[in-house]
């Protein structure tokens, strides 16, 4: 096996003999995202942010006539920012993808992927989560009352993944 530019040639031999086979196989090498996917950051709120691009597909164009804002998420582990996330119910039928926002966002919220579960499932209210420092916000904080009317759709989501999560936490 050797590299050459982007391939890696494979040759293979024949068992006894030692023979050359005719063979012209490589593999293609392509270089890889420095950002982790978002299965590789094995974060709980994934499948969070997942369900509600599923529903965004369904009313999108509903929550953009009544929230009109971008909202992006900085999801923290450990401290340092692991994934972001943008809803962006501003534009077109809405949508949401990881990543930072295209456009500037309205509001920018910054918490750890546990702390973002716990608000989802109503263990800690948001107002609480800002005053105790939890939560970050920057932007028009006000545009977060909206956003919790948005997410309190999905708290029995969250319940419901919250079981398989674990399960898949603990299995890794």
């Amino acid at each position: 096996m050797w590299k050459e530019r982007k391939k890696m040639y494979l040759q293979t031999k024949i068992k006894g003999t030692e023979e050359a086979t005719d063979s012209d196989s490589y593999v293609g090498l392509a270089s890889t995202s420095a950002k982790p996917s978002l299965k590789a950051a094995g974060l709980q709120s994934d499948l969070i942010f997942e369900e509600i691009g599923h529903r965004i597909k369904k009313v999108g164009t509903q929550l953009v006539k009544k929230v009109n804002a971008i909202f992006q998420w900085d999801i923290t582990r450990d401290g340092k920012m692991v994934v972001q996330w943008t809803l962006d119910l501003k534009n077109g039928s809405g949508e949401i993808y990881q990543g930072a926002s295209r456009c500037p966002a309205d509001t920018v919220f910054t918490l750890s992927d546990h702390d973002f579960m716990e608000l989802v499932l109503g263990k800690i209210k948001p107002q609480r989560a800002f005053f105790v420092g939890r939560l970050k916000v920057r932007g028009n904080i006000m545009l977060g009352q909206k956003l919790e009317v948005i997410l309190k759709d999905y708290v029995k989501l969250s319940e419901t993944h919250c079981g398989l999560l674990v399960a898949r936490k603990s299995q890794a």
